[in-house]
């Protein structure tokens, strides 16, 4: 896929958004300054009433809304009140930094674009995605896919588009509330081994944790409920899963049912250590 430093849709809502939302009391012209890896767009006047850098994309409130309707009805705009998420949309699915705000203030707006590809193997893994499944992707699934590519939180108003994407296989859970990429991605960077290392390491560290505890406190036994507190940030069912096979392993094994169960291993420390010393002579 040949990718332009600037593409064509990104750079006109940006400009179409200056004129747009300018303020025209305020003297001045809106600016368009073209570097070779990066483009800036100033325009006079911060952002119109109501609009933040948290929710510039959820929210439309137009400072001038005649210009705004003729540019629609000019067929100026692609998208009627969506021109921001288009930019970040397009950014995303080139691989390239978010478009950027730094530099904005109440007397002005300022926005960068960035040219350069940052992940080619990321823009490889969109291919194998597919043009058509992508376009049913909304701007915050393309949000969430940027947030774990780069290992960031998820924030709290993108999470109910996990599921989909999970279903999908462009992200795996690791953990509760943890997440990376997808197989496809580890595929297209050659690094398969980091996948493997990244899908499980969690997963046996777990377990190891889960086998310290049983064995530590193996003349009483341990209780679920301890078990949760090993590892505060999976659920009960995972808990219970990561368990399961410990027993299928025959490491461990439950005497007692429901709440009253307690877990023991089947092979104590005392036991491990009088093995090694065993082993030693």
């Amino acid at each position: 896929m040949d990718i332009p430093t600037f593409d064509e849709r990104v750079v006109r809502e940006a400009v179409l958004n200056a004129v747009c939302h300018r303020d025209y009391q305020l003297g001045g012209s809106v600016f368009v300054r073209q570097f070779q890896h990066r483009l800036e767009v100033d325009s006079p006047g911060g952002f119109p009433p109501d609009i933040t850098l948290e929710n510039i994309l959820d929210r439309q409130s137009p400072r001038n809304r005649r210009i705004a309707d003729i540019l629609s009805r000019c067929g100026m705009v692609e998208r009627s009140g969506q021109g921001m998420n288009l930019m970040f949309e397009l950014s995303i699915k080139q691989a390239k930094a978010l478009p950027d705000f730094t530099g904005t203030d109440r007397m002005h707006v300022r926005v960068t674009l960035h040219g350069l590809v940052q992940d080619p193997k990321l823009l490889t893994m969109m291919e194998r995605i597919g043009m058509e499944k992508l376009e049913s992707f909304s701007t915050g699934d393309l949000l969430v896919v940027n947030h774990i590519h780069r290992e960031q939180a998820i924030p709290d108003g993108l999470r109910q588009r996990i599921p989909r994407l999970l279903e999908l296989g462009v992200i795996e859970r690791v953990a509760r509330g943890k997440f990376i990429l997808g197989r496809q991605y580890y595929t297209a960077t050659g690094k398969k081994g980091t996948y493997t290392r990244k899908r499980g390491l969690d997963h046996e560290t777990n377990k190891a944790l889960l086998l310290k505890h049983i064995r530590e406190n193996a003349d009483v036994g341990s209780r679920l409920e301890e078990l949760l507190q090993v590892l505060p940030n999976l659920s009960r069912s995972q808990v219970q899963w990561l368990v399961r096979q410990l027993r299928t392993e025959n490491k461990v094994r439950l005497e007692g049912v429901t709440r009253s169960g307690r877990w023991f291993p089947t092979i104590t420390v005392a036991d491990c250590a009088k093995t090694d010393v065993e082993k030693q002579s």
